[in-house]
């Protein structure tokens, strides 16, 4: 029932459903334009949700999630340093309370020299 109240013409209706029926019919993209289609995320990008860093939940996150995580709050001006001055760095950097624990639980001795070894240390849970 039309009421007159349309945005489009009856035309420019058509026209449109014209242009979507390739896409619905395929169901995936059928622009010629690649870059107006959403890029699917790589095999190699890390799975930051699927393994937590809270303690105690899940699986053990893989180093290059948590380095991801650290990267995010720490530059490498940060380092060497020790468990406690990187944790104080983290607040101030708003970093996650579950990635800011891990840190904390860190042997106090050690000093890190770059955001590499502090990842691994707290992905293995040193």
């Amino acid at each position: 029932m039309q009421r007159g109240s349309d945005r489009l013409n009856v035309h420019r209706d058509d026209e449109m459903k014209h242009e979507l029926q390739g896409l619905l019919r395929s169901g995936h993209p059928t622009r010629s334009e690649e870059w107006n289609d959403p890029e699917p995320p790589a095999d190699d990008d890390p799975e930051l949700f699927r393994a937590g860093v809270a303690p105690g939940v899940g699986e053990q996150p893989s180093p290059e999630a948590v380095r991801l995580l650290l990267a995010r709050s720490l530059t490498r001006h940060d380092f060497p340093a020790a468990p406690s001055e990187l944790t104080r760095t983290l607040r101030r950097g708003h970093a996650p309370d579950a990635l800011v624990e891990r840190v904390s639980r860190l042997p106090h001795r050690t000093r890190y020299d770059s955001l590499l070894a502090l990842a691994e240390a707290v992905s293995v849970g040193e």
